[in-house]
Order: structure tokens, then C-alpha cells, then sequence
């Protein structure tokens, strides 16, 4: 029974009800600029001078006053102002309100609708505030104190009659309680409003959805870098590594020299992919306030190819056009550096030390990219899932708007890549 009893009390003077009351009366301090500048304009019209001591002129300052903050509302960021407020007072989710400024037409006008409606609703809700329990007190304790009956408060004689004092208690709670309605049926209606008018429009939906994307693929276009550096590096470490052991173990003459040139391609894989993964780590740092275009900037370009193939761990036989560095854009070069890298890492991983055929050649205006490895007698042991590497070849080639191949041919394992260049230069 208590509980059936609290509910209906905690909609009128519970915590939530109390927030929206408080809102609605910040409202009505919102009101009071607009509504003394209505008294300026419609006070030569009445002949009124004080706006407190006549109805009319309350009454006509408060309909001037509602087309001036509509006019107000009109501005972009009215929304975001009104929408912190809305959010820890009115109790509206976060989901069901736009971010940002109003940038259409349309976001503003529902906006300025939505703070018309709040300042009105806030003005009456406050005034009434004011006036009313001062009012309702006196009526409660009338009973108790004769002096309250004086004419100089303004009270009915008929309070005096014994009828009159003793609903006079019950009036006045009444009236508090029917404030505490109208409040609560205010702030709820301002709520149910402010999801509508103040949530996102179809413009907001998509911005955002741009934005998200914008996020994804920045976050892809790092973990593609991670996986190429990072993935190239281990495998050529780790085939350096079993080369310089097996021959360790084998005690054959002028083995030294053999291994030492091995720990030298495993010292200066590493001392580049750390610089690499450096670049990579640094944007991830800089979180959302990371430059989209800086992300495009992370990586080396076809300038250090030579140095790539010098340390990639299998021999490479390499035919490339002499003029890669000054026909094709910086974008194009680090995306064709990657792949290429991609595509050593494979025949590492996949074919063991086998001799890799690599031709990069400008065609018209686009760039291609041709390797080539012989395929294993074996099967080779896959990762649980699968690899990313073709998968992350295929998208930075689709980015580009190319494409890219991959997979056995004639007895070799070939992959192809077209990357266009728009005929750009650096």
C-alpha cells in the first residue's frame, strides 16, 4: 500500500519532478528579457507604464515576448545550449538528441519551436510559482490565526464564516498539489517535445554516420599498417633466425660469414619496423583529435623499395621503371610500398626462402604491380581464421580505386595490383 501510495507522489514531488520544475523556471528567467522588452513595445499602445501593477499589459508583454525568442532560437547554437540543459534536468536519454550545432533549416525552426514552447511553458509555470503558495500558506493556517482575516490582505468576508475556515486548509493544499500537477504535466510534455523537436534530424543521422566511418576507416587503415610492418618484420626475422641456427648446427666452413650477414638483415629489419610502428603508434596516441590526412601520411613510400628487398630475407628479382619516383603520388607510393611489402610476407610465410619475381611499372595512368613466387610442395599451415593480408592488399588497392589479385597461377602463386595515379605527380 505504500507503495501504491508513493508512486503518484514521487510523479509530483519526486526527484525527476523536481528537476523539470526547477527547469521550467529557468525558463521563465530565460522569459524575462523577451517579456520586458514586449512591455517597452506594447507600453505606448496601453498607456500602461509598469508592467507588474496591470493584466493586460502582463498579458500582452508575454504574447510580444514569444515570437522574439523564437526569432533567438533560430540560431545554430541554440540547440547544443539547450540540449546540455535538457539532458540532467528534463531527464531526456542521450541517444534521443542531436549533437551540435542546428545546421539546417529545418533543425533550426523546430528548434526555435521547442525553446518557444519551453520559455512560455517555463513563464507560466514560474509565475504561477511565485504567486500561488504564498497564497496557499495563508489559506492552511488561516483557521489558526484570526489577524489573517483582516481586509487589508484582501481575503473574501465570507472566509469569516466557520464552513469558509475550515475548507480554507483544504483549498490551499489543493492548490499546492494542482501546481505540483501542472509542473510535473509541463516538464513531461517539454521531455516528450524535446526527443522530437531537439532529436536528430536526417541530416544529423547522416553526419554522423559519416563521422563513424571516417573513424572506421582510419582505425582499419592503422591496423593494415600494423599488420604489414609488423607482420613483414616477423616473418623475415624468423626466417633469418632458422636460417643462421641450421647453419650454426651444421659446423660447415665459412658458416660466419653466412650468419653474420643474417643478423645483420635481422638488426636492420627491426631498426626499420620499430621507426615504422613508431609513425603507427604516435596517431593512435593523438586519439580522436588525430589528423584523418596525417593517418594517410604513416608509412615509407617506393623511395625505400631497394632497402626493403636488400633485408626482405628471399631473393628478389626486381624490374622496376625508372622513373616510379616522379610519376607517382606520395598516396600511391605507400599504398604500393605496403603491398608489395604484403606480398613478400606471404611468400616468407607460405614458400619458405623461394627466389620472388617483382615487376612495378607505370602504365598510362595507373601503376602496376606483378610478383610472383613458386608455390610450395606443400600445403602451408594456416593461422585458426585465416590470414589479413590479401584481404588488407585488396582494400588498399580499392581505396585507391584499383583492385588487386591474388592466387595460384600456372604453378606459381602471382599477385597483381592496378593502383591509378590520376596522372598526379609529387
Amino acid at each position: 500500500m505504500r507503495f501504491r501510495l508513493g508512486r503518484p507522489l514521487a510523479k509530483l514531488f519526486g526527484q525527476r519532478a523536481r528537476l523539470r520544475w526547477l527547469h521550467l523556471i529557468l525558463g521563465g528567467a530565460l522569459l524575462m528579457p523577451y517579456f520586458l522588452l514586449g512591455s517597452v513595445i506594447i507600453g505606448p499602445f496601453t498607456g500602461d507604464t509598469n508592467v507588474f501593477t496591470s493584466l493586460p499589459m502582463q498579458f500582452g508583454s508575454f504574447a510580444v515576448a514569444l515570437p522574439i525568442a523564437a526569432l533567438t532560437g533560430l540560431f545554430p547554437l541554440a540547440r547544443p545550449l539547450l540540449v546540455a540543459a535538457v539532458r540532467p534536468l528534463a531527464g531526456v536519454p542521450d541517444g534521443a538528441l542531436a549533437e551540435g550545432p542546428a545546421r539546417s533549416r529545418a533543425a533550426r525552426v523546430r528548434t526555435a519551436s521547442w525553446y518557444t514552447l519551453y520559455v512560455g511553458l517555463g513563464g507560466l509555470v514560474s509565475g504561477a510559482s511565485l504567486a500561488l503558495p504564498p497564497f496557499a500558506v495563508v489559506l492552511i493556517v488561516l483557521p489558526l490565526f484570526a489577524g489573517l482575516r483582516d481586509s487589508r490582505l484582501g481575503l473574501p468576508e465570507a472566509l469569516d464564516t466557520t464552513w469558509a475556515l475550515a475548507l480554507a486548509p483544504v483549498a490551499g493544499a489543493a492548490m499546492l498539489v494542482a501546481l505540483a500537477a501542472c509542473a510535473a504535466g509541463a516538464g513531461a510534455l517539454l521531455a516528450r517535445s524535446a526527443s522530437v523537436l531537439l532529436g536528430p534530424a536526417p541530416a544529423d543521422r547522416l553526419a554522423a554516420a559519416e563521422r563513424r566511418a571516417a573513424e572506421l576507416a582510419v582505425r582499419n587503415r592503422l591496423a593494415r599498417e600494423l599488420h604489414d610492418s609488423v607482420g613483414h618484420a616477423l616473418s623475415a626475422v624468423t626466417l633469418q633466425a632458422g636460417a643462421a641456427r641450421r647453419v650454426l648446427d651444421s659446423d660447415a666452413p665459412g658458416d660466419v660469414e653466412f650468419v653474420r650477414e643474417a643478423l645483420t638483415a635481422i638488426e636492420e629489419t627491426t631498426r626499420r619496423t620499430v621507426g615504422e610502428l613508431d609513425a603507427v603508434l604516435g596517431l593512435l596516441r593523438q586519439g580522436e583529435g588525430a589528423d584523418q590526412e596525417a593517418a594517410g601520411l604513416a608509412g615509407p613510400t617506393l623511395d625505400g623499395l631497394g632497402d626493403l628487398l636488400a633485408h626482405s630475407g628471399v631473393r628478389v628479382d626486381c624490374t622496376a621503371d625508372p622513373d616510379l619516383a616522379d610519376g607517382v603520388p606520395d598516396p600511391v607510393s605507400r599504398e604500393a610500398y605496403r603491398i608489395v611489402q604484403e606480398g613478400l610476407s606471404n611468400a616468407l610465410r607460405h614458400g619458405g626462402a623461394v627466389p620472388v619475381s617483382l615487376r612495378i611499372a607505370l602504365r598510362g595512368e595507373e601503376l602496376e604491380i606483378a610478383m610472383e613466387n613458386p608455390l610450395p610442395d606443400s600445403a602451408p599451415v594456416l593461422r585458426p581464421g585465416g590470414g589479413r593480408g590479401l584481404r588488407g592488399i585488396a582494400e588498399r588497392a580499392t581505396l585507391l580505386g584499383g583492385h588487386a589479385e591474388a592466387g595460384p597461377h600456372g604453378g606459381v602463386w602471382r599477385l597483381t595490383a592496378h593502383l591509378p595515379t590520376g596522372g598526379g605527380t609529387r
